[in-house]
């Protein structure tokens, strides 16, 4: 690993690994983000590398001293022949944050790329706070994924039954794979909130609610082991 560099309330630390890959633990070194906080983060996996990159701990959106947004940014680079396994803890909405996430993922035409989103609306027994989040993926130089969702205070009917029907956890398994391009994903029911969608590209989407964030996780791993989503994460 050539480079690996953290400042303000993100550590970085390269941890043990049981096989080939090299792999990071991002660690929280203060509170964030709160209001007003502008955070970005990067990782670049070159050709033919294998990279996973985890967190220690949830990430908790709180409010601050600003009336201001909080802004996180993920800008994920993966090359020829490279893996990407981004797997970090659960991003927790907390009573009166408001946070902007984007996710920003370039993938060459023969990178993989296994993707995971969880998102915890508010603390136990509290409202959530205001929560964007957008995820863009580029494969070959192309769009493959482009979604934004919105949750939390002044946001139309984010809690119907259209949207979450009452749960407070949401997230996604993205899986990027050239394999995909022979034997594309069937699209099917995992779970009575929970459904896995072949994407227009070499690549498979799992999306699903859930009560709570222990739930949610269990959903992405059956997907994982029953459809072999996973790779080599």
């Amino acid at each position: 690993m050539p480079e690996l560099a953290g400042d303000g309330p993100l550590a970085l630390r390269r941890t043990r690994s049981t096989g080939p890959e090299a792999r990071v633990t991002v660690v929280g070194a203060m509170s964030a983000p709160l209001g007003g906080d502008r955070i970005g983060f990067e990782a670049t996996a070159g050709p033919g590398a294998w990279l996973r990159i985890g967190s220690a701990a949830a990430t908790i959106a709180l409010p601050g001293r600003s009336a201001e947004p909080a802004h996180y940014e993920v800008r994920l680079t993966v090359g020829e022949g490279a893996t990407l396994c981004w797997l970090p803890e659960p991003l927790i909405s907390a009573h009166g944050s408001d946070l902007r996430m984007t996710t920003r993922v370039e993938l060459a035409p023969t990178a993989r790329l296994v993707l995971r989103e969880e998102q915890v609306l508010g603390c136990t027994g509290e409202p959530p706070g205001r929560l964007t989040s957008r995820l863009t993926v580029h494969h070959a130089g192309r769009p493959l994924l482009d979604q934004e969702l919105a949750y939390g205070p002044g946001v139309p009917g984010w809690d119907g039954g259209a949207v979450l029907g009452g749960h407070r956890a949401v997230g996604q398994l993205l899986v990027v794979d050239p394999g995909f391009d022979d034997r594309p994903a069937d699209p099917r029911s995992l779970a009575e909130t929970a459904v896995l969608t072949p994407l227009s590209g070499p690549a498979a989407l799992v999306s699903a609610v859930a009560p709570d964030a222990l739930h949610l996780r269990r959903l992405f791993d059956d997907a994982a082991l029953t459809h072999g989503l996973m790779l080599t994460c």
